[in-house]
């Protein structure tokens, strides 16, 4: 008061301890908190660790060789019949090498290419004796899945523990799971600008027209988009 302070500025010492008990008391509220955050253990470091190399090790961001499929032709009909035969030859390519190390590879091939066969299946469209449907991106989009597909089990075939399965469950986590990931690892390519996955060149620019021209329908489609979205906005680190 005497330095001309304000009185009511000036605390009592009892209201100065108040204060210290306060901020410590934040402090140690800060420190719980922080104590309570889920931490990994090493192992669980080691392991997303592992699957992170797993997948720079089979998604080449650069997209290079997506110029070895066949063409997109985004114009013009294509036969089922025709589009199925090119299929099958490309589903056969891709399967020629995977799981190639297993004791039970030639069941194991069989089954992966009755795994591919699934999914191409699935892109048919209902009405599928109507031989000449308009399908012209089916043959470029049937290279782009198996192709996926192999990469997907690369990726799986460096996961710690996948090799100790049997060739049987193999095969089957990755009927459940294939798709899912390749739809979680496309993400990386989506643009929330104008809904599309870009991949490389124009060429290999892709939007939801050309799925329909590969016999999805858009009724179908329209739930992969708002997933697609729907991460995207999460923006989400690499690891997660």
């Amino acid at each position: 008061v005497d330095i001309g302070m304000m009185k009511e500025f000036i605390l009592t010492d009892e209201e100065v301890q108040r204060k210290k008990d306060m901020i410590m008391k934040r402090k140690e509220e800060e420190a719980a908190r922080e104590a309570m955050r889920p931490r990994l253990n090493d192992e669980q470091a080691r392991i997303i660790s592992s699957l992170v190399e797993a997948h720079h090790k089979t998604y080449d961001a650069s997209y290079s060789d997506f110029s070895r499929f066949r063409p997109p032709v985004r114009e013009g009909p294509v036969t089922r019949s025709a589009s199925r035969a090119a299929s099958l030859h490309s589903l056969s390519d891709a399967s020629s090498d995977s799981f190639n190390h297993s004791p039970e590879s030639v069941e194991t091939k069989m089954n992966f290419s009755s795994l591919l066969m699934m999914y191409q299946d699935g892109a048919s469209s209902p009405d599928s004796s109507e031989e000449d449907t308009k399908l012209s991106m089916l043959p470029h989009l049937a290279d782009l899945v198996s192709y996926s597909i192999q990469k997907v089990i690369g990726f799986a075939k460096m996961i710690p523990g996948f090799r100790k399965l049997t060739a049987e469950d193999q095969i089957a986590l990755l009927k459940s799971s294939a798709i899912e990931i390749i739809m979680l690892r496309s993400n990386q390519s989506f643009s929330l600008e104008d809904m599309s996955w870009s991949c490389g060149g124009p060429d290999f620019k892709y939007c939801i027209n050309d799925v329909t021209k590969a016999g999805h329908a858009l009724e179908l489609l329209e739930p992969l988009v708002k997933f697609q979205v729907g991460l995207k906005k999460l923006n989400l680190h690499e690891e997660e």
